[in-house]
């Protein structure tokens, strides 16, 4: 038993790393922004049968 705790201790602290790390990432990066400009041929105007 005292392994299987050890096991689900080492998962779980690993498990709050990686969510720490993904918290971490997405509050401190900061997208730049920028313009896009995407050409849209005419034919797509057109409805389709």
């Amino acid at each position: 038993m005292p392994s299987l705790f050890r096991f689900l201790v080492i998962v779980g602290i690993i498990g709050g790393l990686v969510y720490a790390g993904i918290i971490a990432l997405a509050t401190m990066g900061e997208p730049q922004p920028r313009e896009i400009t995407v050409t849209v041929p005419p034919d797509r105007f057109y409805k389709q049968r």
